[in-house]
């Protein structure tokens, strides 16, 4: 107990300081900050829970002046690195497979930022980068420990509470489109995340009353895919109801037809719902990608004319410089120096609009660091599906089925943000890191747990 009594006379001397101070209101600050580190110290794997919940808050708290997730990294950070220091926290939960891509990516993505055709937007492409790369860290010293039914409960929960703001509030609604003050399609993404874990607390919880709530969370979370009216999201979120039938298909197979009625009947209330709160123009958005079987149109759908020029201004990046490419983040550099800049541009545009991000962070990789540092980025995310499938097979072989279900789940959600990936520009989302550290984690703990099993 030596550090945290250090920690106690440090804070004391600090709340002093303060009482004498001009700023005597901040000494109440001293004590909290006292009493949460003192928690993340004995329980960092809250920290990291704290973080997972607060993603999709941060864009209804984008406007406060410091942010708690940003406090909570921080003190993890600094946390982590003195008890790695005097040991109490064994170097080897270092280990992962995904080190093999990581480091050959980071690499070249520095020698990209090296030759960039902009260094101060490599620089701030960088910055951003590091959070995703501080995040995995995290993930990796603290994820033996953390509780991933309170994980799944988190990130559905609070989806959900930004689901509410951006469905009930025009504050938090882009031209119609719910964006709770993030792009449309990130909003969209995160309930493409949420999705399977809010499924898995439908499926497994036993309590009825609990059951019922997950399964509003569910329906809540389609209605606010709904109103972001995003085409990308609802494909991937097909595919991922898709992935769950098929999991769950033995239980399917117990179905009697005395259950088909409850079936209908909840068809019967799913589906008028659906369509009276489905926006007008959502429909007309999915229906416009029958347009793609005759070629893109940018006359008949803007949207999809602009992501095609995206594709022609990145094939001409990566022609140009297909090893370490222009830069991170200099796509849009290149694209406004483009025709396709100005004719996609609202009307009174101002001079920023002409400066687009690819809307694909595959693309933007790939033209940006050069295709060898585009192969490992898409390489980490195959090798975290294929951890995730893994340790599903090993806790299947141990008679672990929840366990095993949690990680069809689990890759659902990979999967999502795998997918969401071609349609967003995000290298360096949250969730998107704690997945890939998560993944060789739960992988080396399930084929731990199976070895175990075949000693007995």
């Amino acid at each position: 107990m030596i550090i945290p009594l250090s920690l106690v006379g440090l804070v004391a001397l600090l709340s002093l300081g303060l009482l004498a101070s001009p700023y005597p209101y901040l000494a109440p600050g001293a004590v909290v900050g006292l009493a949460g580190a003192l928690v993340l110290y004995r329980k960092p794997a809250w920290g990291l829970l704290a973080i997972a919940a607060l993603v999709p808050l941060e864009g209804l708290l984008k406007d406060s002046m410091v942010s708690g997730a940003k406090l909570i990294g921080l003190g993890l950070v600094l946390i982590l690195t003195l008890q790695l220091a005097v040991r109490q926290l064994p170097a080897e939960r270092l280990r992962s497979n995904q080190w093999r891509l990581l480091i050959p990516f980071m690499a070249l993505y520095l020698l990209s930022l090296w030759t960039s055709d902009s260094v101060e937007l490599s620089v701030l492409h960088l910055r951003e980068l590091l959070v995703g790369l501080v995040v995995f860290v995290i993930t990796l010293l603290v994820g033996r420990d953390l509780n991933l039914p309170m994980l799944a409960r988190l990130i559905t929960v609070s989806v959900c509470v930004t689901c509410l703001f951006a469905i009930f509030s025009t504050k938090y609604q882009e031209q119609g489109r719910a964006s709770a003050m993030l792009d449309p399609n990130a909003f969209a993404l995160l309930i493409t995340i949420a999705m399977p874990l809010g499924l898995w607390l439908a499926i497994k919880t036993r309590q009825i009353p609990l059951k019922l709530f997950w399964a509003g969370c569910c329906l809540l979370l389609l209605v606010g895919m709904t109103k972001t009216e995003s085409r990308s999201g609802l494909v991937v979120l097909l595919i991922s109801l898709g992935i769950v039938l098929y999991n769950y298909r033995e239980q399917l197979t117990r179905i009697r037809p005395r259950h088909l009625g409850f079936a209908m009947l909840g068809l019967a209330i799913v589906l008028p719902l659906g369509a009276a709160l489905m926006p007008a123009g959502y429909a007309d958005r999915i229906q416009s990608l029958m347009l793609l079987k005759s070629g893109v149109n940018a006359h008949q759908d803007e949207s999809l004319g602009r992501r095609a020029s995206y594709l022609v201004v990145g094939k001409e990046m990566i022609s140009h410089s297909p090893m370490l490419g222009t830069g991170p983040g200099t796509f849009p550099l290149h694209y406004a120096d483009t025709g396709f800049s100005k004719a996609f541009a609202p009307v009174n545009s101002k001079t920023t609009d002409l400066y687009r991000r690819a809307h694909n962070t595959y693309l933007e990789l790939f033209s940006e660091t050069g295709v060898p540092a585009g192969l490992a980025f898409v390489g980490m995310i195959a090798l975290a599906l294929r951890n995730f499938w893994q340790a599903r097979a090993a806790w299947r072989a141990t008679g672990e089925h929840d366990n095993a279900d949690l990680m069809t789940h689990l890759t659902m959600s990979m999967l999502a943000i795998g997918l969401f990936l071609m349609f967003l520009s995000a290298p360096s989302h949250k969730y998107l890191w704690l997945m890939l550290a998560l993944s060789s984690v739960l992988l080396r703990q399930a084929t731990a747990s199976r070895d175990v099993e075949a000693q007995r």
